[in-house]
């Protein structure tokens, strides 16, 4: 999820000439799902309204959509909604084509993409005032754009963090 408020991060200024950063806000925000592909790079996102199992299984749908043939194994975390009954009957109906495997508990260090969320928001985000949710889409947006230009150095840079 990426708020609309703004996030303040470590910065730094010239002694005297501390650094103002307007804020707003109104608790509305982006709330992104995608995958890296671990062996090129590439990064597929997109946006939706909520996150729960409905969305989830939509998502699945689009994955399996993106990359039409082989086999897709998918690590996630533990949240309720990737155990949800609903996707079951998919994921049975694919077990051939998509495997999930779930991380540990309170480890986002092992999944990559908790740090292409880190990069995004840290990039994108982070001591910028952005004056609608709108302008914040466009940046995210910009920002995936990018770095699916040079997918290697997406994985270059995520795997150094491991």
């Amino acid at each position: 999820m990426i708020r609309d408020y703004q996030a303040i991060q470590k910065t730094w200024f010239v002694k005297g000439k501390q650094r103002i950063i307007p804020t707003f806000g109104k608790h509305q925000g982006l709330k992104l799902i995608g995958t890296l592909n671990y062996e090129t790079g590439e990064v597929f996102c997109i946006e939706e309204e909520r996150y729960d199992a409905e969305t989830f299984l939509r998502f699945l749908q689009l994955v399996l959509e993106r990359y039409p043939t082989g086999k897709i194994v998918m690590i996630l975390d533990n949240a309720r909604i990737h155990h949800a009954k609903l996707i079951q009957p998919f994921l049975k109906e694919h077990e051939d084509r998509l495997e999930l495997v779930f991380l540990p508990p309170y480890s986002p260090q092992l999944n990559l993409i908790e740090g292409l969320w880190k990069w995004l928001k840290s990039d994108v985000i982070y001591n910028v005032f952005y004056s609608s949710v709108q302008e914040i889409r466009k940046n995210v947006q910009a920002f995936i754009q990018r770095i699916n230009q040079k997918p290697e150095q997406t994985i270059d840079r995520l795997c150094v963090q491991l």
